[in-house]
């Protein structure tokens, strides 16, 4: 039996492989070996399926990010980890994934993220104050202001156009973005952990 769930699955698949545009339903039914009634039954059209892998895709990476800062020992090694994963997500997925839903369903990704609750924000914010009452990020720090700039430049290194990847590895990019960044915000004694967990954004594969 074909549930919501198995359609949400592989649509998301297909999208993220090959792009929006390019997957029809005829290609998810196609793929899942059923009808289009069958996915007709469960969403009006390929806007409430697409809404729906967003959404399922949002819950999965906030998850995700919890887990990670549940099981790290500071703040430092958390970012650390949770660039990993955006890094290996941003290699797994077509560019035209995102550049479709910009182009064709404008909107639709920020409506998407604040109906997640704007997670990923909450969970920079939450490792900026971890930091600071650690004694790694200086006690100034604007946790508001360092936390939507992370996120720009968590951004910055999955554009393809402006750091080709023929050109601008990942651990470059980390390498001449990220880190000088960290270090930027970091005590002497966040500076000794983040050269410590320097290798946490270099594995990027």
């Amino acid at each position: 039996m074909i549930t919501r769930e198995n359609i949400i699955t592989t649509a998301n698949k297909l999208f993220v492989e090959y792009g929006v545009k390019s997957v029809t339903i005829d290609r998810i039914v196609k793929e899942l070996h059923t009808s289009k009634r069958t996915i007709y039954n469960h969403f009006q059209d390929k806007t409430e399926l697409l809404k729906a892998c967003l959404a399922a895709h949002n819950e999965r990476i906030k998850a995700e990010n919890e887990e990670i800062i549940e099981a790290s020992d500071n703040a430092i090694q958390a970012m650390g980890y949770m660039h990993q994963r955006i890094i290996h997500r941003a290699n797994l997925t077509n560019p035209n994934y995102y550049n479709d839903i910009l182009h064709y369903y404008p909107g639709l990704l920020q409506e998407s993220y604040r109906a997640a609750g704007n997670f990923a924000h909450r969970g920079l914010q939450k490792l900026g104050e971890w930091g600071i009452r650690d004694g790694l990020f200086v006690p100034e720090l604007d946790i508001e202001v360092t936390s939507k700039t992370v996120m720009a430049l968590l951004e910055l290194l999955k554009d393809n156009n402006r750091f080709p990847i023929e050109k601008f590895s990942k651990e470059r990019l980390s390498f001449g973005v990220m880190l000088p960044y960290l270090r930027g915000v970091c005590t002497p004694a966040g500076v000794a952990i983040l050269k410590e967990q320097e290798e946490l954004f270099k594995i990027l594969l």
